[in-house]
């Protein structure tokens, strides 16, 4: 079998440092929050080149009390895309706050910088570019849009640990920029985690309070708050395995690199890296062409025929979120979002894991081209 993601390989790589670590934690009984968590703070903000970390229990939890800091409430707009996982658009009706959607770039797959202003109304107060598949947005375009109009930019970047815009760190480069720390993450926790960075300080002291029930200090809350905060296990975790990132990361774009040489003669339309962009690979997510006589897409034949074979992979996203259930309130239809209405019916995700061999890569790559 050569799965998706080997976490367990992982794990054994840095094995007797994650346990010394977990071992500290417990005799440390800093259970919630404590000096780990605020150690990965600043460590994991300097790593992003920004001022203040604030670390919480999910990524979602993150864009949420961005969302918030930045003031962000009931009757107010927030664009963004629809080809992206769900919590992007959950944590904007967590504020109150409506999403007002936008097509990608079907080259990006990021939010498609032509149709930004076009989206904007009176009720616009904010911008949340998605970094998919561990690629940036195009930034300076969406800083330029979000100054004339006085919005503010959020990125989302929880899937984008060490990507880059133009050489900057992203997370760094709008006003807050928020993580997630899930398992499966570039920098992943044992558990749930995520983190928001700023370099503003209103913004990281209302965070901090938000995620600890609204506390300026112990029971004195001065805001309505949340119970948002990491586990001191996770910070421990984090911070052996963010000293590992940067060659974790190399090894992905090492292994993205063989993909794009192993499957160049294929019908599969492979991952492009933007001029502006350092791709840290989240994911290596390729395009099935469609069927010419049926016009359905061949992606679900491929995932069967490769599952089959004992090789494991994902389809980031298969519905966008204008076209799930649990959102048809906000009034999208299909047809609305072309471009991300064809992505979701064609991407089709390949093993990609820092340890992951030349050998299983090969394996892969004739495996898709045999089943093509």
């Amino acid at each position: 079998m050569i799965p998706f993601v080997d976490l367990k390989a992982q794990y054994l790589s840095i094995k007797d440092e994650i346990d010394s670590a977990v071992l500290q934690l417990l005799a440390s009984t800093q259970f919630i929050l404590g000096n780990e968590v605020k150690s990965l703070e600043e460590e994991f903000a300097d790593y992003c080149n920004a001022d203040y970390g604030i670390a919480v229990n999910t990524g979602t939890s993150a864009l949420h009390l961005a969302l918030l800091a930045a003031g962000i409430g009931a009757g107010d707009e927030v664009i963004t895309v629809p080809f992206t996982f769900v919590a992007t658009v959950a944590a904007i009706i967590y504020t109150g706050a409506t999403p007002v959607f936008v097509d990608i770039d079907p080259i990006s797959y990021t939010i498609d910088i032509n149709q930004i202003e076009k989206a904007i109304t009176d009720r616009t107060k904010a911008i949340l570019p998605v970094h998919l598949y561990g690629q940036s947005a195009d930034m300076e375009p969406i800083l330029e849009i979000a100054r004339r109009y006085n919005l503010t930019v959020i990125e989302d970047a929880a899937q984008a640990h060490g990507a880059e815009y133009k050489g900057q760190r992203l997370g760094s480069i709008g006003d807050i920029g928020c993580f997630s720390f899930y398992p499966g993450k570039n920098l992943g926790a044992y558990g749930e985690g995520g983190m928001a960075i700023t370099n503003n300080p209103e913004y990281a002291r209302t965070m901090q309070m938000l995620r600890d029930w609204g506390q300026e200090r112990r029971y004195h809350h001065v805001l309505k708050g949340y119970n948002y905060r990491m586990d001191g296990i996770q910070g421990a975790i984090l911070r052996v395995k963010l000293r590992y990132i940067e060659a974790w990361t190399e090894a992905r774009i090492t292994h993205a690199a063989n993909y794009d040489q192993l499957l160049a003669k294929s019908s599969l339309t492979l991952p492009r890296v933007m001029p502006y962009s350092r791709h840290v690979y989240h994911v290596y997510a390729v395009r099935v062409p469609v069927g010419h006589a049926t016009r359905t897409p061949q992606r679900d034949a491929l995932q069967q025929s490769l599952q089959e074979q004992e090789i494991q992979t994902g389809i980031h996203y298969p519905i966008p979120v204008h076209l799930q259930p649990a959102y048809a309130d906000l009034g999208y239809k299909l047809g609305d979002f072309p471009h991300s209405e064809a992505a979701s019916r064609e991407v089709l995700s390949l093993p990609m894991y820092a340890e992951l061999t030349t050998e299983a890569q090969t394996q892969v790559a004739k495996a898709v081209i045999a089943s093509l």
